[in-house]
């Protein structure tokens, strides 16, 4: 069963909010099947990370005590182990979403999301993939789009076609025997003409587009 997907899983989450922690721990607790632990600022999820870690799944509020905004999120990610870290949020601005995806998180989570979808998110996390609400991706695949297949050059093309595939800059360098600035360069101009604002949204919108 998908319910029982996620039965298991080692889950931190760090708020300081406490309705929305106990929210999201009860309901991933009972009906997901998990081993939910809570913090309320950095520094004690930080601290939880080293001594129980790593978590299958962690989960940090942006604005709790402690963050500093995205250096809050790099510091979780050295200590858990290569393992998945996320952000809990309410509605981030485009520009601190793409610093959020840049700075390595697995997705980004709405405050509110409902606790079954949080429990959907964070199996498809576990499973490697980035996770982005449709909330966040909405203005993006509506807003006009001007840009057609015949736009992208061939060299965009096959570097979409790896992006969609989620395939990082090396591994596409070596596929296509180029150097990896050359395919930065790609992938900042795929990004420009889709009007993504990272590499997760150009694939999003390329699927949605009907390019790839």
């Amino acid at each position: 069963m998908a319910g029982d997907e996620g039965a298991g899983l080692r889950i931190l989450i760090a708020d300081d909010h406490e309705m929305v922690l106990e929210m999201f721990a009860m309901y991933l607790t009972a009906s997901a099947g998990m081993n939910v632990t809570t913090a309320r600022n950095l520094d004690e999820a930080d601290e939880l990370i080293v001594d129980k870690g790593p978590f299958d799944v962690v989960l940090l509020d942006l604005n709790m005590p402690g963050m500093n905004g995205i250096a809050g999120l790099r510091r979780a990610i050295r200590h858990n182990g290569g393992k998945p870290v996320a952000i809990i949020t309410g509605n981030p601005t485009p520009r601190m979403l793409d610093e959020i995806i840049q700075a390595g998180a697995a997705g980004i989570v709405i405050k509110t999301t409902a606790a079954r979808s949080l429990a959907n998110a964070i199996r498809f996390m576990h499973s490697g993939e980035t996770y982005l609400p449709m909330e966040l991706m909405r203005g993006a695949a509506t807003a006009p789009r001007e840009v057609r297949h015949g736009t992208l050059s061939e060299k965009e093309m096959a570097v979409l076609q790896y992006l969609v595939e989620g395939k990082q800059n090396k591994e596409i360098a070596n596929d296509l025997q180029l150097a990896e600035p050359t395919i930065k360069m790609h992938v900042t101009a795929i990004c420009r003409k889709l009007g993504a604002q990272n590499r997760t949204q150009a694939a999003m919108l390329a699927r949605n587009m009907g390019i790839i």
